[in-house]
């Protein structure tokens, strides 16, 4: 196979074939009239007797000079030479302007559109049909010759206008495959460019809901600890609460870090209904007084269960950032095809961690989570402290 390079005589001959193909036809044009080609449509000639071949030079070399300009005005060009070779075939009868009207008549085919095709192809077949009139009626030739050279003129002029049809075809052809390609390439980008971002929102959510509750656990209790008295024994269990939560964020971390270098299927465990009496545990031993009402086993899809637990372990997160020794209340319960949690909170003073416990994400995200299953999400101060609702539908599946 060869490489297709930027240099050598291809190239010059692409930048400069605007002016090289007239140049050459009117060098072959010289050497045909030196070589005494004339009288090839002796049968047309309207002259008396036959003239010197120089004199088609005449029709030739402005038909090159037409060339000149056959790309910008192509269907103009292609009539004016053909009125020189109309010119040249009523009397010289040289070859230079049949030569230049093939020229211009494949530039014209290559560069029209379906329309200007159609009518050139009528044209093509109306001048075959008035040649082959014109050498019966007013050549002396016989009815076999008339039909040749029609048929000649057709199969000259027609294989040239298809050879221009099919090249042009091949390039609108290649020009699609190329923006096909392109646009094939710009949506493995976006698709590329969204499973990314896919990724990163999960990471964020999976850092959020299983890391950030238990380091800013850590702080308050720390907090909790230093702001009172010392006492062995709530020191103590201060420290115990404070090991508990950093073992748990370190085991959420290794999960992470395990599926971010081997892959797997959860990033970190997947909470349970039979979790949710060890959140409400935790929740009472950082400080919180908790009264739940939900029931033992309800009818929930993947779906639902995993947003009810998320909505009542990050309203009761919050509560420790935000409202440490606050009343919290978590109603849960099914109406018909749904199911609905309240966590509702009364009293309680905010933390000195809670400054610095981040740009409310927490919530954005189960109010996705949640509008993503089909159900509602409103969460707000109320009358006496802050109130955090949701609606599912029970048979979400995921």
């Amino acid at each position: 196979m060869h490489e297709q390079v930027d240099g050598g005589f291809g190239a010059w001959y692409r930048r400069h074939r605007w002016w090289a193909d007239p140049f050459a036809m009117a060098l072959l044009a010289v050497v045909m009239a030196a070589l005494g080609f004339r009288a090839l449509w002796e049968p047309f000639s309207l002259l008396p007797e036959s003239v010197s071949p120089w004199w088609a030079l005449a029709l030739a070399l402005p038909a090159c000079a037409l060339a000149l300009g056959k790309r910008r005005r192509p269907m103009a060009v292609l009539a004016a030479v053909s009125v020189l070779f109309v010119v040249d075939l009523l009397t010289v009868g040289g070859i230079g302007t049949l030569v230049v009207l093939l020229d211009v008549l494949w530039t014209a085919a290559f560069l029209a559109g379906a329309r200007g095709r159609r009518v050139l192809l009528a044209v093509l077949g109306a001048a075959t049909v008035v040649l082959f009139a014109a050498a019966l009626m007013f050549a002396d030739v016989s009815l076999p010759v008339a039909i040749l050279i029609g048929v000649q003129f057709g199969a000259i002029f027609g294989t040239d206008y298809w050879w221009a049809v099919a090249v042009s075809q091949a390039h609108e052809l290649a020009e699609l495959h190329r923006q096909r390609a392109e646009d094939a390439a710009a949506a493995a980008e976006r698709d590329r460019v969204e499973a990314v971002r896919a990724e990163r929102e999960s990471m964020a959510r999976e850092l959020h809901d299983v890391v950030a509750g238990h380091v800013m656990a850590m702080a308050i209790r720390a907090e909790a600890a230093l702001s009172t008295d010392p006492d062995p024994a709530r020191d103590r269990a201060a420290l115990q609460a404070v090991r508990d939560a950093g073992l748990d964020a370190h085991a959420g971390l290794r999960s992470m870090i395990s599926v971010l270098r081997r892959g797997g299927e959860h990033l970190a465990a997947i909470p349970r209904w039979g979790d949710l009496d060890g959140m409400v545990s935790e929740a009472k031993r950082a400080g919180l007084v908790v009264r739940l009402d939900a029931p033992q086993a309800p009818g929930l899809g993947a779906g639902a269960e995993q947003a009810v637990l998320r909505i009542v372990r990050e309203s009761l997160t919050n509560c420790i950032r935000h409202a440490r020794g606050a009343e919290v209340d978590i109603d849960i319960h099914e109406l018909g095809s749904e199911i609905r949690v309240r966590v509702r909170s009364r009293g309680g003073v905010a933390s000195e961690a809670a400054r610095h416990s981040g740009e409310g994400w927490g919530l954005q995200m189960l109010r996705e989570r949640v509008d993503a299953l089909g159900g509602s999400f409103a969460a707000g101060p109320v009358a006496d402290g802050w109130a955090v609702e949701g609606t599912l539908p029970t048979e979400v599946r995921v």
